[in-house]
């Protein structure tokens, strides 16, 4: 009853399953998640559901390991311990339970726009996506541009405001604290 696609549209609708459309689009909290976290890329949101099934993986290759290489189990589970923590995906270093329960979204609560909510320096993060975005926000010495960038907690403490951004002058001028000498440089 239903006539045969020309080649163009045939051409337009390769990709799309028209009749199992939850396996082309992708599923619900995986769009919840995107939408939460304001992850621009899908492919982002991808590889950090990767990452966290790799660790997830990795925990319990760790924790099914005998007795005979008890030393060598509780020095690798250190080492991953100190590395998820001193990434700030996980917040105590004592067992491989905690690593066993990683997700995605602990990476995207480590990304840029996140931390400027955290840090208060933004309302929500739609504000702080644009604020990277326009180059407002500065990691170390270097700007930022990408608001998919994660941030380490040793680095957490160096996020501050561009020195030629009026979002700075703003909040100078609003605790009463600017100075007409650095803002003219």
């Amino acid at each position: 009853m239903v006539r045969k696609l020309k080649y163009h549209e045939q051409k337009l609708l390769r990709r799309l399953d028209l009749v199992n459309w939850e396996a082309s689009g992708g599923n619900l909290a995986e769009v919840r998640a995107l939408r939460r976290y304001r992850v621009g890329r899908r492919e982002d949101y991808v590889q950090y559901k990767a990452l966290a099934r790799a660790v997830r993986t990795l925990a319990r290759r760790l924790r099914d390991l005998g007795p005979a290489s008890a030393a060598f189990r509780a020095r690798c589970a250190a080492a991953l311990l100190e590395k998820l923590h001193g990434l700030g995906l996980v917040n105590s270093r004592q067992s491989l339970a905690v690593c066993e329960s990683l997700s995605a979204a602990a990476f995207c609560r480590r990304r840029l726009p996140c931390l400027l909510v955290k840090l208060r320096m933004a309302q929500n993060l739609r504000h702080a996506v644009t604020f990277v975005e326009q180059g407002h926000v500065r990691v170390g010495p270097e700007v930022v541009t990408d608001p998919a960038l994660l941030v380490p907690r040793a680095v957490e403490d160096f996020i501050t405001w561009v020195d030629a951004s009026r979002l700075r002058q703003k909040v100078l001028d609003y605790n009463q604290e600017r100075d007409d000498f650095d803002l003219a440089a």
